[in-house]
């Protein structure tokens, strides 16, 4: 079987133009950089590095630059690095070049979108790594900054994991409190069935052995496994082995972090999920140093 070609994650230019517009009007506000505007000349020109101040992983880099793009004056954007590498303390991710005022009004923008992408990415990374010796994938969940969700998973998949569902609407996750409501978790998996077309994946969290033996005869497509110790997990993949061989593929989640996901990997699921890569993500140390340009 010939090896399937990955592209690299890429983020849709509408929507990196709509929210870097809508982070600088938050930034320059009614009266725009005052501080700039006051204290540089105009038609000062100047140079701008971009570098890591700490070993991570870069992410964000499009949004920087279209920060530095859309405050206008021609600015030039150079990038030193791609989203998804790796970088070691000292590394240049990129520089800026043009007009002084235009990339110090830019900056704290571009910043922002880039230091907290990769601060993800990076930590992401981290789990990925950890869980390199399995077959197992780190997934996102949608315990995302409002707003920023995309951008959140998009910088997961440069650190190397994986996406859960975007939204309530593009795949079925029966939880807890749907079964209830439901009738139980047989019913559930069925009335989803019935519900949604063919293409759509259905999947069902359960949290004892007992409901995944209920839940396999009903077809889901992926059963999460929420909260169980290693030992339970072994024997839930054990039971999906043994019920089908194994297609049912399954998910764990509940008390992952980085000291417990290699011992989750190891049980033989098949995905990961953690709000740990998005919302527990420390940003990436990155700043940006302005040189001027005497030439």
């Amino acid at each position: 079987m010939p090896d399937l070609q990955s592209y690299p994650p890429s983020l849709p230019a509408l929507m990196v133009e709509e929210a870097v517009r809508a982070a600088l009007l938050e930034d320059l506000g009614r009266a725009g950089d005052i501080t700039t505007n006051a204290t540089i000349a105009p038609d000062m020109t100047a140079k701008a590095v971009i570098a890591s101040r700490e070993v991570g992983t870069i992410a964000g880099l499009p949004l920087a630059e279209a920060a530095f793009a859309t405050i206008g004056r021609g600015l030039r954007f150079g990038a030193h690095a791609a989203d998804g590498d790796a970088v070691e303390p000292g590394a240049v991710v990129a520089t800026v070049t043009g007009n002084a005022r235009a990339i110090l009004s830019a900056e704290r923008v571009a910043l922002n979108f880039l230091m907290m992408l990769s601060g993800i990415a990076s930590h992401t990374a981290r789990f990925a790594s950890a869980i390199a010796h399995t077959h197992a994938k780190v997934c996102d969940t949608r315990k995302t900054v409002p707003g920023q969700r995309t951008f959140a998973k998009y910088a997961v998949r440069c650190g190397g994991g994986s996406n859960h569902r975007f939204g309530l609407d593009d795949a079925v996750l029966i939880k807890d409190n749907h079964i209830a409501v439901s009738g139980g978790v047989a019913e559930a998996v069925r009335n989803a069935r019935a519900h949604v077309g063919h293409t759509v994946t259905v999947e069902i969290e359960v949290d004892t052995l007992d409901q995944l033996r209920s839940a396999l005869p009903a077809g889901p497509d992926i059963v999460l496994l929420d909260n169980m110790t290693p030992d339970l997990l072994r024997h839930a993949v054990a039971i999906n082995r043994s019920h089908n061989g194994g297609k049912v593929r399954l998910e764990a989640s509940g008390g992952v972090d980085l000291d417990t996901v290699a011992a989750i990997a190891e049980t033989g699921v098949d995905y990961i999920s953690t709000s740990k890569i998005t919302m527990a993500a420390p940003t990436l140390d990155l700043g940006l140093d302005v040189v001027l340009d005497r030439d």
